[in-house]
């Protein structure tokens, strides 16, 4: 279900989000063009996974490789390419409590409607991996009040997501109290990563009942047990991320691609969408619609009345071609100078 993308603002959209019923999935994205196929397939939201964005741009492991300003000219071309709501990573916050007020700041005027922040130290590490450390208590709630104070300057409403790390760097009971802190701190979402069961989880939808929770749905090995949206939706959950799928069907599609190719082949029917499909994907034929509206009479120089602007496009080819192969194309007329005697 979309809720009125065309009239309202991104953040308001996700908010109406937050304030509807039933738990709401969000893939991650990690450029324009799976943005764009996120929100093709239907999806309300998405949210940008700093382990994908660091895979896919850097070629590098999500652990502090990825600059705030990375991050920020990734996000804006995500959040341009479509009009469903994009909540940014924005990991740590890139320092400390000024640079979490920088980060927010920077994501507002990137587009997104919202911000993930976490409580790890420097140089971070990725989530579900070993040798995560946590900043102290007083210093994650400071920085998530830093976060609102942001947003109020802006004059923004970006939804705060606090996201705590302390479940597997130190304690259920610690990642409990972070919440809590969080949520009066005024974080609009709480976010405890890697919780190790349904009791777990249970545990964390129960404290500030009326702060919405998300969820981190790990695809292929992480701490959390797999719910289906149904169960998170019972359980108290209100959104739900899957931070891996689209990173990772890509890699393998890749990789068995490549394979394809090196054994002399092209990647079996099936394994990829037609030509036509993909220029659909893109953009092409809202262009080509788009530009009828500036179209002149020069510009449409060769086209019948009745094609199609992809036949009309075509055709201009076509006439460029035959024109390229007028014999008159290659006399080039020399003039020479008349030469006067003194």
């Amino acid at each position: 279900m979309t809720y009125s993308a065309e009239r309202t603002s991104p953040t308001k959209q996700l908010r109406i989000l937050l304030d509807a019923p039933g738990v709401h999935q969000g893939p991650a994205c990690f450029d324009a063009l799976s943005a764009k196929l996120v929100e093709k397939a239907g999806f309300d939201y998405c949210f940008t996974s700093g382990f994908s964005i660091s895979a896919a741009r850097l070629g590098l492991p999500d652990t502090g490789y990825i600059s705030y300003g990375e991050m920020v000219d990734q996000g804006q071309q995500i959040t341009q390419a479509v009009s469903i709501p994009v909540i940014g990573d924005g990991d740590n916050g890139y320092g400390n409590a000024m640079n979490v007020k920088r980060t927010v700041k920077g994501y507002i005027k990137a587009g997104f409607a919202g911000i993930i922040l976490e409580d790890q130290v420097s140089p971070k590490a990725c989530g579900h991996t070993r040798g995560r450390k946590v900043l102290s208590r007083d210093e994650a709630v400071m920085r998530i009040k830093a976060a609102i104070d942001a947003r109020e300057e802006s004059g923004a409403d970006i939804v705060i997501v606090a996201r705590t790390d302390s479940r597997q760097a130190v304690s259920l009971d610690e990642s409990l109290w972070r919440s809590r802190a969080f949520a009066d701190a005024g974080a609009d979402v709480l976010f405890i990563d890697a919780l190790a069961s349904k009791e777990e989880m249970k545990a964390f939808c129960e404290i500030s009942p009326l702060v919405p929770k998300m969820a981190n749905m790990l695809e292929g090995g992480g701490k959390t047990p797999i719910l289906t949206p149904f169960e998170l939706a019972e359980v108290g959950y209100k959104l739900v991320v899957y931070p891996l799928s689209l990173i990772g069907v890509s890699i393998r599609a890749m990789q068995d691609s490549l394979a394809a190719i090196r054994g002399g082949r092209i990647p079996p029917p099936g394994s990829m969408p037609s030509f036509e499909e993909i220029k659909e994907i893109v953009g092409f034929i809202d262009y080509y619609e788009e530009e009828k509206r500036y179209a002149t009479r020069t510009s449409q120089r060769g086209c019948s009345s009745g094609s199609s602007n992809i036949d009309s496009l075509q055709q201009r080819i076509r006439d460029d071609k035959e024109q390229s192969r007028d014999p008159q194309d290659s006399v080039v007329e020399v003039i020479t100078p008349e030469v006067q005697q003194i």
